[in-house]
């Protein structure tokens, strides 16, 4: 007996996120609803974890390992592999993303570009399966889908054995954030202050622009000439607009940068080092 079904279970859930998600999205042959509508039916299975038999999927990785950063206007395709096993072998897998609480109250979901894994035989009863998701921050993000989102998948051998799990996975899905610094007068005269100015910004998908971001710890730091390691100078704190402004007394002749160390809905970043010649 195929278990099928069980993608298609997630109807229901997966298409609140059309809720939620720009208009421009409904039509989209890409959506959660339309991948759950398209799957053959022959088995009635719950939305929820569920097992029967021996079947494992283990080795989730999502984009390398690596959190997935998007810009006010990114499309970026990445990959999802794990490993699936079965005593008598897999017969099929796939996958979805998604974003919420729980599953049964997930406000956002992302499906694969392919029907189904793309699943290669390592041995018997081990395959390695791969999906390609697509995510577009025009179509498929709001500001609220910023930070943890999760994998479902499923795994079936070709005894029927299978294995479906809401949460297999975590990962985290950024706005990308951007920094500028300019630090003047230069040239500087030796033991005269330095006035270091800059923006701390981020990608707001839904104006598809880039916003300040203010209240956000930011560091200062420099680079003598001719090394290649920053040191932290001090910390300050963006104000309105994301406006950061501090001094200091020009000493050698260096770089000066502003690092944000990023938090969970926001991405880390360092601005391009700006050299002071000092006289």
């Amino acid at each position: 007996m195929r278990i099928r079904a069980s993608v298609a279970a997630v109807t229901g859930a997966l298409a609140l996120s059309a809720l939620v998600v720009p208009a421009a999205q409904a039509d989209d042959s890409n959506t959660v609803s339309s991948f759950t509508q398209g799957v053959e039916t022959n088995a009635a299975v719950d939305a929820a974890d569920d097992v029967s038999g021996d079947t494992t999927i283990s080795n989730v990785v999502v984009n390398g390992g690596k959190a997935v950063i998007m810009g006010a206007t990114t499309k970026k395709t990445f990959t999802v592999s794990f490993t699936a096993t079965d005593d008598s072998g897999i017969e099929w897998a796939t996958a979805v993303l998604w974003h919420g609480s729980t599953f049964d109250n997930l406000d956002g979901g992302v499906v694969p570009n392919e029907e189904e894994a793309v699943c290669t035989k390592v041995n018997d009863t081990t395959s390695t399966c791969k999906h390609t998701f697509t995510v577009d921050a025009n179509y498929d993000l709001l500001n609220k889908h910023a930070g943890g989102w999760k994998v479902w998948a499923i795994a079936q051998g070709t005894d029927a054995d299978y294995l479906q799990k809401d949460n297999v996975k975590g990962f985290s899905l950024q706005r990308m954030s951007k920094l500028t610094v300019n630090a003047s007068p230069e040239p500087v005269v030796k033991g005269k202050t330095i006035t270091v100015t800059g923006a701390l910004t981020r990608a707001d998908w839904e104006s598809n622009k880039y916003v300040g971001l203010s209240g956000q710890s930011v560091v200062l730091q420099f680079r003598k000439a001719g090394t290649t390691n920053y040191t932290n100078v001090k910390g300050i704190k963006s104000t309105t607009g994301g406006a950061l402004k501090t001094t200091v007394t020009a000493s050698t002749d260096g770089y000066y940068r502003f690092t944000y160390a990023g938090i969970a809905s926001t991405a880390t970043v360092s601005a391009t080092g700006d050299y002071v010649d000092v006289k």
